[in-house]
C-alpha cells in the first residue's frame, strides 16, 4: 500500500507581536451583505481550494462584511439562527478576526467588528511564513462555557464541527467572490490564546487565512 503523501511546511518561527498599523477604532461596523452577489453554489463549489499565497492588500469593508456574514452571520433575525450550524444552537464558536490595526471579535447579532487587543497579531496565529503577511487570519475560538450542559465526550467533536463548518462557509465565499482562503490547524494554542487574550474556558482551534490571491496558475492546491 503507498503511504498517503502529506504536505509538509518548514516552521517560520514564532513571529512577535506587531504595534497595529494604525489607530485602531473600538468598534467598526460593518456594510450589510449583498444577498445577489456572487457566484452560484455549484459554480463556487467547483472553485474552491486551498491558496498559500497572497496580495498584502487590504480587504474592504464591505468585502469583510459579507465574509463574516457568510462565515456565521445572523441569517434568521426572529430566531437568531446563524449561516453556520451548531450543536443545540449554543453558539459556541467565537470568530476573531486579526487585522493590521488590531484583533477584533466578530459580533454577529449587531453584524459588527469589536476590538480585542489593539495590536498586529496575524504573526502569532500559525507557524507558515505567510500569516503575518496576508491581510486577514480568522481564529476560531470555542468557549467551553456555552457547553456545559453537553456530555463532556460529546464537546470537543461538536464545535470541532462547528468550527468546520464556519470555515466551509468562508471557502465557499471566497470561491464564490474571487478570493484566496486556507484553513490551518498547525497553531501553538496557548500563544495564540495568550495573543488574544483569552479567557481560560476559551480554545482556538482553527485559523483561516483570506487575502487576494497572486497568481491563480501559480497558487498551490490541495
Amino acid at each position: 500500500m503507498t503511504a498517503t503523501p502529506w504536505l509538509t511546511y518548514a516552521p517560520s518561527g514564532k513571529a512577535p507581536m506587531r504595534p497595529a498599523g494604525s489607530e485602531p477604532r473600538a468598534a467598526i461596523d460593518l456594510p450589510r451583505p449583498d444577498l445577489r452577489s456572487g457566484a452560484s453554489l455549484m459554480t463556487a463549489l467547483s472553485f474552491r481550494a486551498s491558496t498559500r499565497e497572497f496580495l498584502p492588500r487590504p480587504l474592504s469593508l464591505a468585502t469583510l462584511g459579507e465574509l463574516l456574514w457568510a462565515a456565521d452571520g445572523l441569517n434568521r433575525p426572529l430566531s437568531g439562527g446563524r449561516t453556520a450550524p451548531s450543536p443545540h444552537n449554543a453558539q459556541e464558536i467565537d470568530i476573531y478576526a486579526a487585522l493590521p490595526q488590531g484583533v477584533y471579535r466578530y459580533d454577529a447579532p449587531t453584524h459588527r467588528l469589536v476590538l480585542k487587543r489593539a495590536v498586529d497579531a496575524r504573526g502569532m496565529t500559525g507557524y507558515q511564513d505567510f500569516v503575518g503577511e496576508a491581510p486577514l487570519d480568522l481564529i476560531y475560538v470555542v468557549r467551553g462555557s456555552k457547553l456545559l450542559e453537553m456530555p463532556a465526550s460529546q464537546r470537543d467533536t461538536f464545535s470541532a464541527v462547528t468550527a468546520g463548518a464556519i470555515a466551509q462557509n468562508v471557502s465557499l465565499y471566497c470561491a464564490s467572490a474571487g478570493l484566496a482562503t486556507v484553513v490551518r490547524g498547525w497553531l501553538d494554542h496557548r500563544l495564540l490564546a495568550d495573543a488574544l487574550s483569552l479567557n481560560e474556558d476559551e480554545t482556538p482551534i482553527l485559523a483561516q487565512t483570506v487575502g487576494l490571491p497572486v497568481d491563480t496558475g501559480a497558487a498551490q492546491n490541495s
